[in-house]
């Protein structure tokens, strides 16, 4: 049995072999460019491969550079949720869908009640009613007989004024890292 595994591999091989005509891809080193730049644009010119993303074609997906998880850091708004939440568990964050949802969290002040937050993003512009917090609060005596309940007294206004603010520094200091970035660019003599 081992030697039919052994004859059938060989076969196979001897095969595919015979199907190239006896040429190996690759060919003479002496037709292909040795920089990598001017081999992948030889090889896209004469059809042999495409081009996923960036180039000045665009490729397939545009000029976009990164994906979701680096527009999730540069959002100000996202970042900001996340650092004032940061003292609570966080039971759901999923960024492609706009929401946050921490767990049940306690303060140990009062052993019987419970706070938990959910917010939703409407838009990524930093505004009053970019954001949708809901604050719900779970009362317990001796832990069960629990009532959950929605809350919007003082803690949703404080939230949503602490992250617009952090927002509003993140963005701060963005613009002021792109003009340090800029301030070093020598601009050429347009005629």
């Amino acid at each position: 049995m081992q030697k039919l595994k052994i004859l059938s591999f060989f076969v196979l091989i001897v095969f595919l072999l015979e199907s190239c005509n006896g040429k190996l891809p690759g060919g003479d080193a002496r037709k292909f460019p040795a920089d990598p730049k001017k081999r992948v644009e030889q090889n896209l010119k004469e059809g042999r491969g495409f081009r996923l993303s960036g180039g000045e074609d665009g490729g397939l997906f545009g000029n976009r550079t990164g994906g979701v998880f680096e527009f999730a850091n540069a959002n100000e708004l996202w970042r900001a949720s996340l650092d004032t939440l940061d003292f609570m568990p966080l039971a759901s964050v999923n960024y492609s869908g706009g929401i946050i949802i921490t767990d049940w969290y306690n303060n140990n002040q009062n052993a019987n009640e419970s706070i938990k937050i959910s917010i939703r993003f409407l838009t990524n512009e930093i505004r009053s009613d970019a954001l949708d917090i809901k604050v719900f609060t779970k009362k317990c005596s001796d832990n069960i007989n629990c009532t959950i309940f929605e809350t919007n007294e003082a803690l949703v206004p404080e939230l949503t004024k602490q992250i617009l603010k952090t927002a509003t520094l993140y963005k701060e200091k963005n613009i002021d890292k792109i003009k340090d970035k800029n301030s070093n660019y020598k601009y050429p003599n347009i005629k």
